[in-house]
């Protein structure tokens, strides 16, 4: 492999020969650049950054300060994450990771995704494009996110979890799909939910293990859901129960931009 460019490197920052890095890179003071990592035209990192072997990032890229990419798990025995497959670390062009964020090995964040302070993405977790993923969220183990996803600030999407296209999780969302609580045989039980395509749930909405939201559905703050809510219906309380259904008015298509 090429040696990297000095042009742009700092002065503090330690970039590995092996690292492959494109035309106009510039890397902060402090950072570490690995072996076996690739970083597209024009990528920014910032100060104090640690990108691994076997992170890709697209051309365009904004990595912040003491951000971490490619990190490896740490499991404990019988763990139901440990048996998803790591592979590289994939961030596409124009991605923002933001600071002190945590992205590991087998993740892809498509392109103009932000990833936001403090986040935390695990492996095996794909997110689209144009996401936006808020400060001290986590999209854990093989969850999937589809694309333009509003992600609040505070929300848990539960490893193995659905999350369509266009949908809203307002802040201090929870999702859970242990309905053992740990008492399942390791690598079997979790029934992880699903939010289908622009569903809009509201802050600190509790899902249990295996519920499903409907297309166009509308959940209001506070709810627990125990039970499936159907497309285009509005729910609300603990637990959650109809109180009507989403206007055509109300319709992504109409307010897509």
């Amino acid at each position: 492999m090429p040696e990297a460019s000095s042009d742009g490197i700092s002065d503090g920052a330690h970039v590995d020969g092996g690292a492959v890095l494109g035309d106009g890179v510039s890397v902060g003071a402090g950072s570490v650049i690995d072996a076996g990592a690739a970083l597209g035209d024009r990528v920014s990192v910032g100060s104090c950054t640690v990108v691994h072997a076997g992170v890709r990032i697209g051309a365009g890229a904004v990595i912040e300060d003491c951000v971490v990419l490619g990190k490896r798990p740490r499991l404990r025995a019988g763990s139901s994450a440990a048996g998803v497959e790591l592979g590289d670390l994939e961030l596409g062009d124009g991605v923002t990771v933001c600071a002190g964020a945590v992205v590991y090995l087998g993740a892809v964040v498509g392109p103009g995704t932000i990833v936001g302070d403090q986040s935390q993405v695990r492996e095996g977790a794909r997110i689209g494009e144009r996401c936006v993923i808020g400060r001290a969220s986590c999209v854990d183990f093989s969850a999937t996110v589809g694309d333009r996803a509003s992600i609040q600030t505070g929300v848990y999407v539960t490893g193995g979890a659905i999350v369509e296209d266009d949908v809203f999780l307002g802040p201090g969302v929870l999702m859970t799909n242990d309905d053992t609580m740990g008492r399942h045989p390791p690598g079997k039980g979790l029934r992880a939910p699903i939010v289908r395509r622009a569903a809009r749930v509201g802050a600190g909405v509790v899902l249990v293990p295996g519920i499903e939201i409907g297309a166009e559905a509308f959940v209001g703050a506070g709810a627990v859901l125990t039970r499936d809510v159907s497309a285009r219906e509005i729910v609300f309380g603990v637990p959650a129960r109809l109180q009507g259904w989403v206007a055509d008015d109300q319709l992504i298509e109409r307010w897509r931009r």
